[in-house]
């Protein structure tokens, strides 16, 4: 048996640490069926209705025990939004407000994450909305890390909300009667697939 040089046992030796601190890190990509996001703003001061979105695609990058090199990317379809209403959502989705017609989607880029407590942590990146591009935090919870009922699939799940104020991204129209700040609730999960690379388009997938 022929013995290894020894350049090539430095090497290994000098890139154990950094394979250990990646060990339990796995890809994940969001089910873009059991995955949604629901936002307020104020009408008028009469009350503060409710929208619905969906996410268009994204990945995660997740160590369940160890969050220090966790992120994330996703994009969120704006051309869906759903008001409860056909009418609505068109003016919604029109030039004065989200302008779909040219910003179809919203993009969210991690920069880092920041854990509080066992299942709590604060999300660190960008958005970009309506071609601007801001920072943003998101408060979030780990639900649970574990397989599916009947084993089809190892799924994270998570909660998250999140506030900003719409003229930041140079969304001003109707200051009389539409409020600037927007309250944002997420449900989402996404399914581990370690044979896909960050990146890679989410696909819906059966319960």
């Amino acid at each position: 048996m022929s013995r290894a040089h020894p350049t090539r046992w430095l090497l290994l030796l000098l890139a154990a640490p950094a394979m250990a601190a990646f060990a339990g890190t796995h890809d994940y990509r969001y089910d873009t069926v059991h995955s949604q996001i629901v936002f307020s703003i104020d009408h008028n001061g009469y009350s503060r209705p409710f929208g619905r979105l969906h996410i268009a695609r994204g990945w995660l990058r997740l160590d369940p025990d160890d969050w220090s090199h966790a992120s994330t990317e996703l994009d969120v379809d704006l051309a869906g939004v759903d008001m409860g209403d056909a009418g609505w959502n068109k003016a919604v989705c029109g030039h004065a407000l989200l302008d779909c017609a040219q910003n179809r989607e919203a993009h969210f880029a991690s920069r880092s994450v920041e854990r509080t407590d066992a299942s709590h942590g604060v999300l660190h990146g960008t958005l970009t909305l309506h071609g601007v591009s801001r920072p943003l935090d998101i408060p979030f919870r780990l639900n649970r890390e574990a397989r599916t009922l009947y084993g089809l699939h190892t799924v994270a799940g998570f909660s998250a909300t999140a506030s900003l104020d719409r003229t930041d991204f140079g969304i001003t129209a109707f200051s009389d009667s539409i409020g600037h700040h927007v309250s944002v609730w997420m449900e989402l999960e996404a399914i581990r697939d370690d044979h896909s690379s960050t990146g890679t388009t989410a696909t819906k997938d059966s319960p």
